[in-house]
């Protein structure tokens, strides 16, 4: 369907109005009538969507069918036909020359040449042995060596690598040949998409309270059937795509196919993801499309020896905060890397969708940096948008859905994009959902600034309620950005230092215990019920973990004590850890059973100041939240749409009395 060209133009006339009104007509002022209102009218939601039309178009034209174009993971890398014969395919439009070496050639740096191709593409054929098997047999360790123009060898890894490994005393990755006689198969299929998304955010290097790295096994024997219990319907999994420095939160990617390999193989994953479905819990990937690590030897940096082959060269390629290397989205083979990625992970390991890190750095050529979004229009068009982005985005989201209907796309933007999580025939981005990153940043502000009595709940309301109608969002109280050092979790704000000593049900409770508690299940439910239309937590937050997230490095001797979730005070029967979580759980239960987050937003009735009382309707449920640090109600009148009889519901009273 076409957009409704009238509405772009009264866009434009309605912003072009309010504007000109206050304007000194003068050389300055048309310069920013150029720059803000010129691009309003033809980088708009209609010139989007025919940008991304034609580029759709090209690549079928082009490829034969987006299909085709998008599995280029079958193609690119190492692949092994029916006769055990093996094709390399390379792109590394920079190089003079290009050759494998490795275990299977006792590292000949110039044994096995690649055969130019055009369009920078290299292939090598190698044929079986005389035994028929592979020339490179599994768990090979092998290298790409580049010759650059000006003369010098490069040893990297393939950026199709599906497996790449590191020992103890080694400094970067070995790219490592995945290639089982005996490959895993699954044995359960996707669940059926949930109409109300709760969220576990995990990772699973910390899912044990011990000081070590946790394993993909770990995780799917120890979390999931806590996950299950909490009443989560799926989980978000973090830091899977391999990164070389642990510490990097997964945020650093080194190699993009590549499952990380200090957490097991790839069939442990494997085994994860099928375990998580067979227990009805959908799961998504971290997917980080907005930037790479800088890394050069075991990374996408300089593969063929020039600053432009993935990225963008010079300045624009690099981002001046996070010192990664910036993908360029109008190259058509950087296009074919990242879709292809996103079909890797959906194909291989069955993942569910994706929640798309740092969109917003993606949207804008100044990437959010020094950048307060106020929500006028001119901040979502104009030159500073990086249109090529926004296409590849829509082009995402369009292959995504089209071939995986029952697909999950969670963007996290802080701009407030509009039109991001609506259709892509609408002129939007396609995503399903954003994040409310307001929220939390929001709760963590009152907690540090403002005394419980004086909350001012019109603004925690409005921050709650305060979304773009038509576009789902992802709310969360806290996420893993409150847990890292530096900051403090809810539960570390409210109660701080005596959680180490006052969180045992044998000793008296002391107010600040109990102050504590009772908001972090007020905060929480408040969250979950207001704030949207899914819910996210992060491991651990639930049970009100104590302790900070701090992954091993330099600055703490390589420790790994706080690099860990402790879910053993939550099976201490004397400790109150285990009534944050037996809420939490209630909590996720009692919207399992009514399903607010799939209704409408919810109708704020009361919002009284004084008497520290909200109450809203959603779902045909009365909420009704007291806030008071002192006074209780009795025959407290509130309006409601419809006049009857509101039995209280039981199903959070074992745990909390609101």
């Amino acid at each position: 369907m076409r957009l409704d060209q009238q509405t772009d133009i009264f866009f434009f006339f309605f912003l072009s109005i309010s504007h000109i009104s206050t304007w000194v007509w003068n050389v300055f002022d048309l310069y920013f009538l150029f720059v803000y209102f010129c691009p309003a009218l033809y980088l708009c939601r209609d010139f989007r969507y025919k940008r991304f039309a034609e580029r759709l178009a090209q690549l079928e034209e082009a490829e034969g069918a987006f299909d085709y174009f998008t599995l280029s993971y079958r193609s690119f890398g190492i692949q092994r036909r029916s006769d055990n014969g093996l094709v390399l395919r390379e792109w590394a439009p920079g190089a003079e020359a290009v050759f494998l070496t490795g275990d299977f050639n006792s590292w000949e740096k110039q044994s096995h040449p690649f055969t130019q191709k055009e369009y920078g593409k290299w292939e090598l054929y190698l044929s079986p042995k005389v035994d028929k098997s592979p020339a490179i047999k599994h768990l090979t360790k092998l290298k790409l060596v580049v010759l650059t123009k000006t003369g010098e060898y490069l040893f990297r890894i393939s950026p199709w690598a599906k497996y790449v490994t590191k020992t103890l005393d080694a400094i970067t990755y070995d790219w490592t040949h995945w290639d089982p006689p005996q490959p895993y198969q699954f044995q359960h299929p996707r669940p059926p998409r949930p109409s109300s998304l709760r969220i576990y955010e995990a990772h699973v290097g910390i899912s044990s309270p011990e000081e070590k790295i946790a394993s993909y096994r770990n995780f799917t024997r120890d979390v999931l059937p806590r996950i299950k219990d909490l009443g989560y319907n799926c989980v978000q999994l973090m830091a899977i795509m391999e990164h070389a420095y642990y510490a990097s939160f997964g945020y650093q990617v080194t190699n993009f196919f590549a499952a990380s390999s200090r957490f097991g193989t790839p069939d442990d994953l494997k085994h994860l993801v099928d375990t998580a479905h067979s227990m009805g819990i959908t799961v998504l990937l971290d997917m980080v499309h907005s930037h790479a690590s800088s890394n050069t030897e075991d990374g996408l940096n300089y593969f063929d020896g020039t600053d432009s082959c993935f990225f963008h060269g010079g300045s624009r390629g690099n981002h001046s905060l996070w010192g990664s290397r910036l993908f360029n989205y109008s190259s058509w083979e950087v296009v074919r890397f990242l879709l292809s990625n996103l079909r890797w992970w959906m194909e291989e390991y069955h993942f569910d969708g994706f929640r798309f890190d740092a969109v917003t750095s993606m949207l804008y050529h100044h990437h959010g940096i020094g950048t307060s979004f106020s929500g006028n229009y001119s901040e979502y068009f104009g030159i500073h948008v990086d249109e090529d982005a926004l296409v590849y985005l829509m082009l995402a989201n369009h292959i995504l859905h089209k071939l995986y209907p029952q697909c999950i796309t969670v963007a996290e933007d802080v701009s407030g994009m509009p039109g991001l999580c609506r259709s892509i025939e609408e002129g939007g981005l396609g995503f399903d959902y954003r994040l409310t990153m307001a929220v939390p940043d929001k709760w963590i502000q009152v907690l540090k600034e403002v005394r419980d009595e004086d909350w001012d709940l019109k603004n925690i309301v409005q921050t709650l309620t305060n979304r773009r109608r038509g576009e789902a969002s992802i709310t969360y109280a806290e996420s893993h950005d409150q847990a890292l050092v530096g900051d403090k979790s809810l539960a570390f704000w409210l109660m701080d230092k005596e959680m180490y000593t006052n969180m045992s049900a044998l000793t008296a409770m002391t107010p600040v215990i109990d102050r504590g508690i009772q908001l972090h299940k007020l905060i929480r439910l408040l969250t979950h019920s207001l704030g949207g239309e899914g819910y996210l937590n992060f491991m651990g937050n639930e049970f009100g973990h104590p302790e900070w997230l701090d992954f091993p490095r330099k600055g703490n001797n390589e420790s790994y004590h706080y690099a860990r979730r402790q879910f053993n005070l939550v099976d201490i029967e004397h400790l109150r850890y285990r009534q944050l979580y037996a809420f939490d759980r209630d909590m996720n239960l009692t919207e399992d059973k009514y399903g607010w987050l799939a209704a409408g937003q919810a109708a704020v009735t009361t919002l009284n100041q004084a008497d520290k009382v909200i109450v809203f309707e959603r779902s045909n449920l009365l909420f009704i939240f007291n806030f008071h640090p002192c006074n209780s109600y009795i025959d407290y009148r509130v309006a409601v749409e419809h006049a009857g009889k509101y039995p209280f519901t039981r199903d959070l009273q074992k745990t909390s009395t609101l």
